[in-house]
């Protein structure tokens, strides 16, 4: 047995025969024996036909992955007519006498070449895009072939790289998943991957000898095993198969509203801990993403992660969400997340110490930098920003002053910005305590019931001794739960919640005839919620709760 790792684009198992995808490339002869304006009519031509073929893939896309996910097609349109693209090609007809197959290459490789080597991870993954388009006009230019070279037979498909227009061609019925050696996490092709629910991982030194070999791509685990033991075999097609369970189930729930027999509606979202749960999010079929923990980018480094770097991650959600709610929660580090080169001191006491909101209202130059990461992605889908462990009102107009001179910022430096809707976790007694007063300051609030519970029973929950006492149904939380979200509700706010509890089915129906307005749980909890939800009839009585009201 063989293993590689690599990175995951979707948490999932395929298990098949590997495909070695080998794409064949049109011959470019460099010297011409027509005329520089001929060559350049040939190209116009090409150029033509390819927006014509990128047309269709946009409407193959729309039925497929959405329209957000679609416009990487427009953008290739666009693309080809850039005139800094089209100069380059001219350029290189009139001064070298080139055909246009060799120019339009040539062309794509440095203009590849020179997006490959910006410092934007964005931009960095333009360098395919440039490629996708180059290599499709060279393709008509030669009369090549532009479709899919999978094979007859379902496979993982294995290749150096997969552009935008190659995913969507492929064959969903013969692709068990694909792995690739080059790729990026921010790519267009991992977005389509994830929304598609393809299991892939990219990163991956494969081996030309692996052709045709059997092999597990195991997306949770980020690795490949190639001719699997018998062992590791079995336990995987045990996991697969209670994956497939899964998403039959989900199908006959796709799409369908969250009501209650009579009638009563709530949203249910997904929690989220990084960028790469958001295949999950999307297989799941949430309404949204109500609670995107952003610490991980501060807990997986060495040292704190750049504008460019948190704006790609949050681009890439925002993207792939496709005019879903992302609600992003502002730093929550302190307590038991700490990370060395933050500096913090140790406390007694870290539950209640130097923590979240706290730590950014004193470190406002790295609120800023997360701040205006969140402002740039805003342009790109529905992204709101959540504010943690509040405890005053002062703190809640203190972030949102913050906030204004990031938006000031970007504005004077021209950057895009969409509409961000503000929102606070109430996880305080004290918050809970002055929900009307703080409703007036926000759209939203969503309650952190682990926290909450926590500092409400004066139970640290990290200590095992507790357990017994340690109970999230004390007629206390839930009458802090409700007071919430009357105070919400007199003020416009909608209210969600983010904890544990948002999970607990002995409870979603007390939540419901509370009027909580979202459930926000983890990506596996929701399709067990949701048949919860549509399995209630609130025009009965209520059920009793145990030590609730």
């Amino acid at each position: 047995m063989k293993v590689a790792t690599g990175k995951s684009i979707l948490k999932g198992i395929a298990i098949g025969k590997l495909k070695i995808y080998r794409k064949e490339a049109a011959q470019t002869s460099r010297t011409s024996t027509l005329t520089p304006e001929e060559e350049y009519a040939r190209f116009q031509a090409a150029q033509k036909a390819a927006q014509e073929q990128l047309g269709e893939l946009y409407e193959k896309a729309l039925d497929e992955v959405g329209e957000d996910n679609a416009a990487i097609f427009e953008i290739h349109q666009m693309m080809l007519e850039d005139e800094d693209y089209v100069d380059a090609v001219k350029g290189i007809l009139d001064t070298q006498g080139a055909t246009a197959e060799y120019a339009v290459a040539t062309t794509g490789d440095n203009f590849a070449a020179a997006f490959a080597a910006m410092e934007d991870p964005y931009m960095q993954a333009r360098s395919a895009d440039v490629k996708d388009i180059s290599r499709r006009v060279v393709n008509i230019l030669a009369g090549a072939e532009t479709g899919s070279a999978q094979g007859d037979e379902p496979a993982i498909l294995v290749a150096d790289d997969l552009t935008p227009s190659e995913t969507v061609q492929l064959d969903k019925s013969k692709l068990l998943g694909f792995i690739t050696r080059g790729g990026s996490t921010n790519s267009h092709t991992a977005i389509l991957a994830r929304t598609m629910g393809i299991p892939a991982l990219i990163g991956v030194d494969y081996d030309e000898s692996w052709d045709g070999e059997l092999a597990v791509l195991d997306g949770y685990n980020q690795c490949v095993y190639v001719d699997p033991a018998a062992e590791l075999l079995s336990t995987m097609e045990a996991k697969r198969r209670a994956d497939l369970e899964q998403a039959s189930l989900l199908q006959g729930l796709k799409k369908k509203p969250n009501v209650t027999l009579d009638g009563t509606e709530i949203q249910v979202y997904a929690n989220i801990g990084n960028g790469g749960d958001v295949g999950l999010v999307l297989q799941n079929d949430a309404q949204g993403i109500g609670l995107f923990r952003s610490e991980f980018l501060y807990l997986d480094g060495d040292d704190y992660p750049t504008e460019e770097e948190q704006f790609a991650v949050y681009k890439r959600v925002a993207e792939t969400m496709a005019g879903k709610k992302v609600i992003i929660r502002t730093l929550d580090i302190g307590a038991d997340k700490q990370a060395d080169y933050f500096g913090l001191d140790h406390e007694e006491n870290p539950a209640l110490g130097y923590r979240a909101i706290r730590i950014c209202l004193t470190r406002r130059d790295v609120f800023k930098t997360q701040l205006r990461a969140i402002l740039r992605a805003s342009a790109y889908g529905t992204v709101s920003i959540m504010f943690p462990m509040i405890i005053s009102v002062r703190e809640v107009r203190d972030a949102k002053e913050v906030l204004e001179e990031c938006r000031s910022e970007l504005k004077a430096q021209g950057l895009p910005m969409g509409q961000v809707e503000i929102g606070i976790m109430i996880e305080t007694p004290a918050a809970v305590m002055i929900a009307d007063e703080l409703a007036q300051e926000v759209q939203f609030f969503s309650l952190g019931t682990n926290d909450l519970t926590q500092y409400t029973l004066a139970i640290d929950r990290q200590n095992p001794k507790l357990d017994a006492f340690y109970n999230p149904h004390h007629p206390a939380i839930l009458r802090m739960i409700r007071m919430t979200v009357e105070a919400g509700h007199r003020h416009g706010c909608w209210v969600g919640i983010c904890g544990e509890l948002g999970a607990d089915p002995a409870l979603t129906e007390t939540f419901l005839r509370m009027g909580v307005d979202e459930l926000s749980v983890s990506p596996s909890a929701i399709l067990p919620l949701r048949k919860r939800i549509r399995a209630l009839d609130l025009r009965k009585p209520a059920g009793k709760i145990e030590d609730g009201e």
